[in-house]
């Protein structure tokens, strides 16, 4: 069921996953996609592993409030700009404080990927007493800026991306969701109608189509970020990382990790930056592990946390 939060005029969509009563977890998924692209099979695993899990679709993307056009070019020309053409980094952080508020939760563990990834740091930083735990999966370190990101990028995909065009009909959207899939799939991975159809299905029946906007992608991708800097991560931090990732070079794992105090670096051989079955198991017992360690901590804003 589809519920909303809101952040001032804006009206975020999220739905509770499964596993009341269990560690509240809240999933950040990336660019232009909406909440389905969370695999089942990964929700399960984690469920399976006592979280409570929810996640939401963030603002220009799924059921959440899409800002009016503006003319600002392609996705790769508002990550360059100067000026963002939408909205803050900030805001995207205040808008998964928001969806927090409306399921309750006083504090949650994060697990964001890719663009989701930068935004669940960026949470950590902009709002710590909020965060349990922080596990960023294929993204980029929050201290990249302008030109700096396209150091961990890698071109041709983004080339092959703009490159693609399907009819805007049932049978399009599921071409399309495969080819995107496939884009992102580690070299050898085979990706086929079955990896995709539940999100397919799903934003069918929800009236949402991701991939779709460019321009909702270029006011997400150009939001600009004037807050601290990764070191000021005070939560436990696990970083992952799919070796054979055709979009993000490895070297921005090992950048996040370096710059957070304490955190872990995990890379995955032969996954790339789509959540392919393979892998489910794998990331659910890295955030499993990642919260008892947290538990074990005392809280960042606790008496305990400075006591000598």
């Amino acid at each position: 069921m589809t519920h909303y939060a809101h952040n001032g005029a804006i009206r975020i969509a999220f739905e509770d996953l499964g596993g009341a009563g269990g560690d509240p977890l809240l999933l950040v998924m990336g660019l232009g996609t909406s909440r389905f692209w969370w695999p089942d099979g990964l929700v399960d695993e984690l469920v399976r592993r006592g979280f409570h899990v929810a996640a939401y679709d963030q603002r220009d993307a799924g059921q959440s409030s899409h800002l009016p056009d503006r003319s600002i070019g392609p996705p790769i020309k508002a990550l360059l700009r100067r000026a963002a053409p939408a909205y803050s980094s900030e805001d995207l952080t205040d808008d998964a404080v928001a969806v927090l508020d409306a399921l309750g939760w006083e504090r949650a563990h994060l697990f964001g990927h890719s663009l989701g990834g930068l935004v669940a740091q960026r949470t950590a930083i902009r709002h710590p007493n909020r965060a349990l735990s922080l596990t960023t999966s294929s993204a980029v370190p929050s201290d990249a800026k302008g030109l700096s990101i396209l150091r961990y990028l890698r071109l041709a995909p983004v080339a092959r991306f703009a490159r693609l065009h399907h009819p805007e009909t049932p049978h399009g959207d599921m071409a399309l969701a495969v080819a995107v899939a496939r884009l992102l799939a580690a070299p050898g991975q085979a990706v086929d109608e079955r990896d995709v159809r539940e999100f397919v299905d799903k934003e069918a029946a929800h009236q949402v189509s991701s991939f779709r906007d460019d321009k909702a992608q270029a006011r997400q991708i150009g939001a600009k970020w004037s807050g601290g800097a990764l070191a000021r991560i005070a939560a436990p931090t696990l970083v992952l990382h799919g070796e054979g990732d055709p979009l993000l070079r490895v070297a921005a794992a090992h950048d996040i990790a370096a710059a957070v105090a304490g955190a872990r670096l995990r890379t995955l051989p032969g996954v790339g930056h789509f959540l392919t079955r393979d892998a489910w198991s794998t990331y659910a017992g890295q955030l499993r592990a990642l919260a008892d360690r947290a538990h074990e901590q005392p809280s960042v804003n606790s008496p305990a946390a400075g006591a000598p």
